[in-house]
């Protein structure tokens, strides 16, 4: 009856010195070096070094680190309307005289850690579409959404027709826009593509510009 034999597991170290046997026997053996044998079990010697080196790399662990951390802060989340901050609620530094806000467009999301919405926002005029402001609203102190961020001024005079929230934290705008003030009101002539990403504590914005149209 044949008996199974278990196969020793060979360490970087073993590796190097059953190598160095081999190369020791051929010389005594043959009287003279191997060339091609002592050339081909050097570059098995560094093969079997680096692979064991880096399989020990890999099986290392830290203990003072413990638990593994992700390298990257996890992604903003949605979250819905009802738990983000009402935008209805807040105090938009519009001026809009005698007529009330209209809220063009809104998302909320978890931005910061904090429950947060972006909104975009305009005068309900009775003719023609006033300029959008838009603005980051986090939740205040006395239970009324207070603005942590204005991200558009109505002052230039711009109409958001799309507003998003990339995975990677990126919130994204899209709006229709004048090249001069001689444009006039009802045919803006441009698309004004805008993202604001998260940096040193505050939003920094990227703006782009095509002609209106342009798919």
């Amino acid at each position: 009856m044949m008996h199974a034999h278990a196969t020793p597991t060979l360490g970087g170290d073993c590796l190097v010195e059953l190598a160095a046997e081999t190369v020791q026997m051929t010389e005594q053996q043959t009287g003279a070096p191997v060339t091609g044998a002592r050339t081909r079990v050097r570059h098995w010697v560094l093969v079997a070094v680096a692979t064991a080196a880096v399989i020990a790399g890999a099986l290392a662990v830290d203990p003072a680190q413990g638990v593994a951390r992700p390298t990257r802060p996890a992604a903003p989340s949605a979250l819905p309307a009802a738990a983000a901050p009402d935008p209805a609620r807040a105090l938009l530094p519009l001026d809009c005289g005698p007529f009330p806000t209209t809220v063009a467009l809104s998302f909320g999301a978890v931005l910061d850690g904090r429950p947060s919405t972006v909104v975009a926002a305009h005068c309900a005029a009775e003719n023609g579409t006033p300029p959008d402001g838009v603005y980051l609203l986090t939740p205040g102190q006395d239970g009324r959404p207070q603005i942590s961020a204005t991200l558009v001024r109505p002052t230039e005079g711009l109409t958001v027709t799309e507003l998003k929230l990339r995975s990677d934290g990126t919130v994204t705008a899209r709006a229709k826009g004048y090249s001069s003030d001689d444009v006039p009101r009802y045919a803006p002539d441009l698309t004004v593509l805008l993202s604001w990403h998260r940096q040193a504590g505050e939003w920094l914005r990227s703006r782009a510009t095509e002609p209106a149209g342009t798919a």
